[in-house]
């Protein structure tokens, strides 16, 4: 018995196992989460397929999901937050860090996933992949803009290449 990759602690037979083989449901949007990062880890695609919203079957990409899920070494799920998502609502959203490794380089996958409940059964709805942006807390200085430290210099000529 070996632990669930989605990091819970337990038993990965006592975790998202029993969600891949059809034996029980996730309760909440973030064990549909988790099941569905697990699922990636252990290759079991038609569980991805199962949870992918039913109304969106033509946005679903088999061949580029078991491509990212198969060529890629999974280190491991953060949940960053939830907001709903529970037993007794209809709709969630999970926010989470997948951990991975695909061709030797270290990745994190970083999104805000929607789950929608229908029939009893959570759906993921739709996902916003979140990015690293710079923030800049001035003004960008150029090569030929006369030096910040206040010198007349252009800053190529001076700070620059300090």
């Amino acid at each position: 018995m070996t632990k669930c990759p989605c990091n819970t602690g337990k038993k990965y037979e006592e975790c998202c196992l029993p969600y891949h083989q059809g034996d029980k449901n996730p309760l909440t949007a973030e064990e549909t989460m988790r099941a569905r990062y697990s699922a990636f880890a252990k290759g079991e695609l038609d569980y991805i397929e199962k949870t992918h919203d039913p109304d969106d079957s033509e946005n679903f990409d088999v061949d580029n999901i078991r491509e990212w899920a198969l060529g890629s070494k999974w280190h491991g799920l953060e949940i960053v937050q939830t907001e709903k998502g529970l037993e007794g609502d209809d709709e969630g959203i999970v926010e989470f860090k997948a951990h991975y490794e695909s061709k030797g380089i270290k990745n994190t996958h970083h999104e805000v996933s929607e789950f929608q409940r229908k029939d009893g059964q959570w759906y993921f709805i739709d996902g916003q992949v979140i990015t690293n942006q710079i923030v800049r807390s001035a003004p960008k200085v150029g090569r030929n803009d006369p030096c910040p430290c206040g010198s007349g210099k252009k800053n190529k000529k001076c700070c620059l290449n300090k």
